[in-house]
């Protein structure tokens, strides 16, 4: 069942960098200009957002199996549509429900809760937290391989075959959950959701085309506050919220949340930045002349570390608590930014670098999840899953709106192409150091004593015996002893 569930969860990461290096290519691919061709990218990560809360809340309460199988079942149709069509909008409709995929996620962490032993769950949920890591490293080389070597529609019938296998094996080994929640499913608040989070996202993934002084992204941002403040008004009156806030404002949850969109921000802006520098010439002076395939195999590196470092992470998290497992993550992740600006002579570096911030990933991402999970009430762990998750994808779109506009402001001109000049990468390491630091200051706040982190909170309380008449010589017995 872990291996099955680890696997399913390596679908939706997976899906989302397939498109990447495809990007350049899309407009001649579909016959769309550049900006409509962008919504084959910007789709996915939008509609994962959107669903990883709703998922969750539909999984404690319906069945984490039953949404698990639909959910697998709507990728496969959307990859299948991917794979059929030449077409833009088919295509940005197939990426759409295939960014649906990001739903898995939560719903896998609260089956291994609801399946296993306690002594089992911390290495199960930091074994799935290591394959999200692979499955987004595997994208772009694979992608840049099969583009390369087959027609791009391969890329999608294969996804569509991958999916068929995890909604197959999840039907045979997985077991229905045993735990479900009560009430109703919130449609007003999933609907408030919605379309608070579309309103927040488009500009930050779409700023750097709108214009980040223009009318239309600071409309869009100004909706996106007034709308989230009224469905989080709306949430604390409900019977039955779509996303408990009440659990969301704990102290441990709350703090690992704010960290996670660190850490989503941090890790990000090493996929953003290292294929770029790969990729551009040596005459650049930075760059080191890598094809696509090279270049995402040297960024894989960290998936892999970040796998292999499983049983280190499991032993890290049960030694010493999630917290200070979360504060370790992100310091190798800064210590990762703080080797690429001191040495990029080489591709090695570049590989040493990913490793050190693959392995601060997933060590953090793994004591994220256990932390999570240990924090909330066994009906509420898919839905707050999924709230962490889509932390995490707001860190990521942020960082690529935000390390946009640093590669804009720093160029130099390469013949008749303008590419990023190398003080803009400093730049982005600079800020993806600084993003991991306010990631360990968010985990330092996470308090010491509480049931996640394995100290004397965790244990059950002493039984106490109560006394009913102090006048019983059996009673004066047993408190003399």
């Amino acid at each position: 069942m872990v291996a099955v569930l680890s696997l399913t969860s390596l679908l939706p990461t997976l899906l989302q960098t397939l498109a990447i290096p495809l990007i350049p290519n899309f407009p001649v691919l579909l016959n769309a200009s550049p900006t409509d061709a962008s919504w084959v990218v910007t789709i996915t990560p939008l509609t994962g957002a959107i669903v990883t809360p709703v998922s969750g809340r539909l999984g404690d309460l319906f069945g984490k199996r039953r949404v698990l199988l639909l959910t697998l079942a709507a990728v496969i149709t959307g990859t299948v549509i991917s794979a059929l069509t030449s077409s833009l909008w088919p295509m940005v409709i197939g990426r759409g429900l295939q960014g649906l995929g990001m739903g898995v996620i939560p719903l896998a962490f609260g089956l291994l809760r609801d399946q296993l032993p306690p002594s089992r769950i911390g290495g199960a949920i930091t074994l799935l937290s290591a394959t999200l890591g692979l499955g987004g490293a595997m994208g772009m080389p694979l992608a840049g391989l099969i583009a390369e070597h087959f027609n791009w529609h391969v890329l999608f019938w294969g996804s569509a075959g991958l999916g068929l296998l995890c909604a197959l094996l999840t039907a045979l080994v997985v077991p229905e959950s045993p735990q479900h929640a009560e009430g109703r499913f919130d449609v007003v608040g999933t609907i408030g959701l919605t379309v608070g989070l579309i309103v927040l996202l488009l500009p930050i993934v779409n700023g750097g085309q709108w214009g980040w002084g223009s009318t239309r992204t600071l409309g869009f941002g100004a909706a996106a506050i007034v709308v989230l403040l009224a469905w989080a008004r709306y949430q604390l009156r409900v019977g039955s919220p779509l996303v408990d806030l009440r659990v969301s404002a704990r102290r441990p949850v709350l703090m690992a949340n704010l960290a996670t969109v660190a850490m989503g921000f941090a890790i990000f802006a090493m996929l953003f930045a290292f294929p770029q520098i790969l990729q551009a010439p040596t005459a650049t002076g930075y760059g080191f002349g890598q094809s696509l395939v090279r270049s995402g195999l040297v960024v894989a590196t960290n998936g892999v570390v970040a796998l292999l470092l499983t049983p280190v992470a499991a032993r890290l998290i049960a030694r010493y608590g999630a917290r200070l497992a979360m504060m370790l993550g992100a310091i190798l992740i800064a210590a990762g930014y703080v080797f690429v600006m001191l040495w990029t002579d080489s591709v090695i570096d570049i590989v040493v670098a990913s490793s050190l911030i693959g392995a601060g990933a997933g060590i953090s991402v793994a004591a994220t999840s256990n932390l999570i999970t240990d924090a909330v009430p066994v009906t509420d762990t898919a839905s707050a899953n999924g709230v962490n998750t889509l932390m995490r994808s707001v860190g990521s779109a942020t960082s690529t709106a935000v390390l946009t506009v640093v590669l804009a402001h720093a160029t130099i001109s390469l013949g008749s192409a303008t590419l990023p000049a190398a003080e803009g990468f400093r730049t982005t390491f600079i800020v993806g150091a600084a993003a991991a630091i306010v990631g360990l200051l968010f985990s330092a706040l996470i308090p010491t004593r509480t049931p996640m982190s394995g100290g004397p909170a965790q244990r059950p309380p002493a039984r106490r015996r109560v006394v009913r008449n102090q006048g019983d010589p059996d009673v004066r017995d047993i408190l003399a002893g």
